[in-house]
């Protein structure tokens, strides 16, 4: 049985503001009812700010949950302000969602960014449908059960940090059905992080300037506030050569203020191989 927060149930019973709205100026639409869950929201925007939001669903109670609570964190905001929320969001706003329903806050955060991206543009709304579909058939399809491309794979572990298969099947049901899709899913995990590796890697060089500057501007100005204070040696590869200066230099717990606070800082700012050493 799946735990549910009182947010939950309560936008699951009293869903706010569902419906449709006449002449609205962006509608956005995600899902389908081949796969089960579908929403369409409609978007009332004067001056920038959205005024109104309306939505239609067919889906289970986190659909309807989700859905709901998306229009009311969005009434009253700037469209770029909207554009920044993301399905996180609103599972966070509802206090959560069990694992396995988390596809909902998604198709709430797909949905939005559909009728964003065609906001302003709705004089020939079928052939803007057409265009996107033909688009949509150009991407690559991963899971052919639910119809989930590789971009959304990507989307979902880009905006959440998904590691697992399992994971993402509950984000976006690729996976869900048949299975066969599985290793591909996979392969689009290991090649996102191996990309997301690539590019955070550092040279020597700013690999230095970077330890440079985090002991200079954040551990210095630590150490300072009881007296003490730090100086940067020598980098050699991962380890960090230091000197202690001031009330830190020969304290007892000068081992600690090493390795529970310089060290721990330069591994979650820069390395996590990184090893100070006191010279």
């Amino acid at each position: 049985m799946w735990d549910y927060s009182e947010k939950v149930i309560d936008h699951y019973r009293n869903p706010r503001n569902v419906g449709k709205i006449d002449n609205a100026d962006a509608i956005g639409e995600a899902g389908s009812l081949a796969c089960g869950d579908s929403l369409k929201i409609y978007l009332k925007i004067k001056d920038g700010i959205v005024t109104d939001a309306k939505f239609q669903t067919f889906g289970c109670g986190s659909a309807v949950a989700s859905s709901s609570i998306l229009t009311e964190m969005i009434i009253g905001k700037t469209v770029d302000e909207v554009r920044k929320i993301t399905n996180k969001d609103i599972a966070d706003q509802l206090g959560g969602l069990p694992p396995e329903k988390m596809h909902c806050s998604v198709m709430g955060y797909e949905a939005l960014e559909d009728a964003l991206k065609n906001y302003g543009d709705y004089t020939d709304l079928d052939d803007l449908r057409a265009e996107e579909a033909n688009n949509k058939a150009k991407e690559k399809i991963v899971c052919t059960c639910f119809s989930v491309t590789e971009n959304m794979i990507w989307d979902a572990i880009k905006i959440n940090g998904l590691k697992t298969v399992e994971e993402i099947t509950n984000y976006t049901k690729a996976g869900g059905a048949c299975g066969k899709c599985k290793s591909a899913i996979q392969d689009i995990i290991d090649t996102y992080y191996k990309k997301e590796a690539s590019e955070n890697t550092l040279t020597p060089a700013q690999k230095i300037l970077k330890i440079n500057n985090i002991i200079e501007n954040q551990i210095s100005p630590e150490l300072r506030k009881d007296g003490g204070d730090i100086t940067l040696v020598d980098i050699d590869g991962n380890r960090v050569l230091v000197k202690l200066r001031g009330k830190c230099s020969g304290c007892k717990n000068s081992h600690l203020t090493l390795k529970a606070f310089v060290e721990t800082t330069l591994r979650e700012t820069v390395d996590k191989s990184i090893e100070v050493v006191e010279v």
